[in-house]
């Protein structure tokens, strides 16, 4: 399946060729249904947002696609190969960060997915993670131990890691939920430079849907282990269907031509039945 656009003259586009295609994924645990029957697909060089509130599934569908959870249905490439550590790398929301291991030597696990039975690390390999490590305003952290940083400090650590893996799909679990505004908006607006230059395509469960909005070509609304809405910011972000999911009373705003999501004033909330 392929994804086509109108050109400016009304004449359909090249088609964009398919990243990654979710078919049937049902992920149950214990006698818990997490995820329904998600069907979902990635362009390739797309950033598809995955909003929904806590308990949604946003998670769940993340680990399910990297394999890290068992599930029924199917999650493919689009050669039709089930996803690997060269293909996908996940930006976990809540990492585990090994102690006694510095920055430098974290990062370099990313290069675990393309090292043979017994293989180490190459002079290439130790010279990608000192790439991203500077891309990533990181240069001057190398030697510090993983347990001394901070939550924004490890975000980005953790975020290094992931780029070192050099996969082209990679998947973010909440990843700015431990930083301050401007480093949040400096690590996205960094992860859609890569987007851009590498080709990489990003699925990112996201908090916010302001900032969901403004950094994703596509928001996809999961509830209750469904996807409920997909598609254009503006059309998933309707304040009526946000304030049924969401339980709570919401409006939508643009601002400066961006959306901004907002509770519905107090007063308006106290006069609710």
């Amino acid at each position: 399946m392929t994804t086509a656009a109108a050109s400016p003259a009304g004449a359909a586009a090249p088609a964009v060729p398919e990243a990654l295609t979710c078919r049937d994924v049902r992920v149950t645990f214990r006698e818990t249904e997490a995820l329904r029957g998600v069907d979902l697909h990635l362009a390739a060089g797309e950033w598809l947002g995955l909003i929904g509130p806590n308990g949604a599934g946003k998670s769940t569908l993340l680990r399910a696609i990297t394999g890290l959870i068992d599930h029924h249905g199917t999650v493919a490439l689009a050669c039709g190969r089930r996803p690997s550590g060269v293909d996908v790398a996940l930006v976990p929301q809540i990492p585990i960060l090994p102690e006694g291991m510095t920055v430098a030597e974290y990062a370099l696990l990313g290069r675990s997915p393309h090292l043979g039975w017994l293989a180490v690390e190459s002079r290439r390999d130790r010279c990608i993670v000192a790439s991203v490590l500077e891309r990533l305003g990181l240069q001057s952290f190398a030697a510090r131990p993983v347990s001394h940083l901070s939550g924004g400090e490890t975000q980005r650590v953790v975020l290094a890691r992931a780029l070192v893996q050099q996969a082209p799909i990679l998947l973010l679990d909440e990843p700015t939920s431990a930083l301050d505004l401007g480093h949040r908006d400096a690590v996205l607006e960094l992860i859609d430079e890569l987007r851009r230059s590498d080709g990489i395509s990003v699925i990112a469960a996201m908090h916010d849907l302001g900032t969901a909005a403004r950094f994703a070509d596509r928001l996809a609304l999961i509830d209750r282990g469904r996807i409920v809405a997909e598609g254009a910011p503006r059309s998933v972000l309707a304040p009526a269907r946000l304030s049924a999911i969401y339980a709570t009373p919401l409006s939508v705003h643009t601002v400066d031509g961006e959306i901004v999501v907002l509770p519905a004033p107090r007063s308006r909330q106290e006069n609710l039945p």
